[in-house]
């Protein structure tokens, strides 16, 4: 696993929410592989013309993400999808804290990445999709320098008037971000609950953001 690139790669996802979703929404009927490149070219351009994205300003990331990315990922589903079946048992404010220590420990930990963007292009692959599906993955790759990276993203068609599609996961070189979460999680569970795992999280972005 080339750990660099992943973490360089998720972090384009989690800090598009800064910028990508900045721009004015498209119509509900915008296709997914169009919205993805859309937002994909949007972050790599937003990347390299900001400095202090470059230097790693971490600050500046989480709160545009606080901002604007919530409207396009479906975070609550990708929350419980890293916490596995304990979910269902979770109470509305287990399930808050969960969203918000995750969410965190996303951000912090690939923020710092984002100053390895430098001369990245994405290549969006043809979309293999029957026009009624509801849920759907957009295959990409990502050209710069060495090997092309394999970045893939699963997104949900949102009910509902004025609504379109979301990010619920992503795929870097072959792994599965939720998935890769969910084996972290379920011994933390096991051990100590979901309130231990909550506590685990808190204090790995306390840890994370005394870092810097």
């Amino acid at each position: 696993m080339q750990r660099r690139s992943l973490n360089l790669f998720l972090a384009i996802l989690i800090g598009s929410g800064g910028w990508l979703f900045a721009v004015p929404a498209l119509a509900a009927d915008e296709l997914p592989d169009a919205l993805i490149k859309r937002l994909s070219t949007d972050v790599l351009d937003s990347i390299k013309a900001d400095k202090t994205i470059q230097n790693g300003d971490v600050s500046r990331i989480v709160a545009l993400v606080d901002q604007k990315i919530m409207p396009n990922v479906n975070f609550q589903r990708m929350t419980a999808s890293a916490v596995g079946p304990a979910w269902r048992q979770a109470t509305p404010e287990q399930q808050k804290r969960l969203q918000e220590e995750f969410k965190t420990l996303l951000v912090r930990t690939y923020a710092g990445a984002l100053s390895q963007v430098s001369d990245q292009t994405i290549v969006v692959k043809p979309l293999r999709a029957a026009a009624e599906d509801k849920e759907v993955v957009v295959r990409t790759e990502v050209k710069g320098r060495g090997d092309p990276i394999q970045l893939d993203y699963r997104l949900e068609k949102t009910p509902g008037q004025g609504n379109g599609w979301q990010i619920f996961n992503l795929n870097v070189l072959g792994v599965w971000l939720v998935e890769t979460y969910r084996s972290q999680f379920a011994p933390e569970i096991n051990a100590k609950g979901l309130d231990g795992l909550i506590g685990t999280l808190g204090d790995r972005n306390k840890s994370n953001a005394r870092k810097g």
